[in-house]
């Protein structure tokens, strides 16, 4: 997921090894505590260093890195086979309502019209 706050090099050591963490485990079920425990750091490290370096939140940060690998996985399903929830559920959003909400307000357009495409 690009970073548009700050180059990487730039960023503290801290930061690129939650972000490494989130991106090999944007699959699973994890939480502010997982990523802190990952890196050796408190949970409130891990939320100044988000806030103070890319102005988000570490769960918000994982929440948009969900949303760009399910809008890929829609890109490339097969709309025969596969389906918006399917591919919203293998990246941990359960509830269809907020997942296509915030679907179209990061890319512009439903899910389902991303399906089709």
């Amino acid at each position: 997921m690009p970073n548009n706050a700050e180059t990487f090099a730039a960023q503290p050591q801290t930061l690129r090894r939650a972000i490494a963490f989130i991106d090999d485990n944007a699959h699973l079920d994890i939480r502010l505590i997982d990523i802190a425990a990952a890196i050796g750091v408190t949970p409130r490290t891990v939320q100044y260093i988000f806030r103070r370096h890319l102005g988000t939140t570490p769960l918000e940060y994982l929440r948009r890195v969900r949303l760009h690998r399910a809008h890929h996985d829609l890109q490339v399903a097969d709309p025969a086979v596969d389906t918006v929830m399917a591919i919203a559920g293998r990246w941990r959003f359960s509830h269809p309502g907020r997942f296509s909400m915030a679907y179209k307000k990061a890319f512009g357009r439903p899910p389902s019209r991303t399906l089709r495409a």
